[in-house]
């Protein structure tokens, strides 16, 4: 059965020559009925008291994606985005593990919409996507199928490390970095057997660092759940030049046991 194969059987390794996350701020009533059973929203409560949820949207340019095990040289270069909410996973013990569940996320190659699909509940689409530096500005356009994903955004890492953004419900730049995608961990949910998929990440040397971004164009908020919404830049975080890569999943219960 095909949710037996959606598992992430295999380990995966990478490097990250950019990855942006845009983190953007939205009401809680309306990320809960987007999070699957046994996963809490991962919320932050502002100064003036207002508890808000967040939306990640990120953006990596990866190299030598491949199996781990495999020499570099054996791995594909993809051009990845996705869209995450943060949420937390309560297990036996007390212990929570804090992460990120898909929304949706689009890719560049074909063999990586089959390949993803099929290995993973990511929800792979095509989408034209272009990844550039010019001077000190890194620059990512994608081009969905339909229409629903578009983003255009330009991040200035000339003058980085860069302040809050306007409007930010952080106080600070510490409250900031804890709401820096990607999370230790990704989940996902499997109807099927009311489990919970969990993919640990294995990284080097994370040290996002914050960005200004100027995002001209971004249509994924305007459709669906989200149509409407008046989402908030909360924060934008940059990291070049890292390993990264993340474990076979395992499942547990919606209570958090293994199984």
């Amino acid at each position: 059965m095909r949710h037996l194969l959606q598992r992430h059987p295999f380990p995966m390794r990478t490097r990250f020559a950019h990855s942006l996350v845009l983190t953007y701020a939205l009401p809680p009533q309306l990320l809960r009925p987007l999070v699957p059973p046994g996963l809490a929203l991962d919320t932050y409560t502002d100064p003036g008291g207002t508890e808000h949820g967040f939306v990640a949207a990120a953006l990596v340019d990866t190299r030598g994606l491949r199996p781990a095990g495999l020499p570099e040289r054996f791995g594909a270069d993809r051009l990845l985005t996705g869209y995450r909410i943060f949420t937390r996973f309560p297990t036996p013990g007390g212990r929570t593990m804090r992460g990120l569940r898909i929304l949706r996320s689009d890719t560049d190659r074909r063999l990586m919409v089959a390949g993803g699909n099929l290995f993973s509940r990511y929800r792979y689409r095509l989408a034209r996507i272009d990844c550039r530096v010019t001077g000190g500005t890194l620059e990512f356009t994608v081009d969905s199928r339909d229409g629903r994903a578009d983003l255009h955004v330009r991040a200035d890492l000339a003058n980085a490390p860069a302040p809050l953004p306007a409007g930010s419900p952080f106080a600070s730049a510490r409250d900031a970095r804890r709401f820096a995608g990607p999370l230790p961990y990704t989940f996902e949910y499997e109807p099927q057997t009311r489990s919970v998929i969990v993919v640990r990440a294995t990284r080097t040397a994370w040290e996002p660092t914050p960005v200004a971004v100027e995002v001209p164009t971004l249509t994924f908020f305007e459709h669906g759940p989200f149509a409407g919404t008046r989402p908030v830049l909360a924060n934008a975080f940059h990291v070049a030049d890292i390993d990264y890569g993340w474990e076979a999943g395992q499942r547990r219960g919606e209570d958090g046991a293994a199984r």
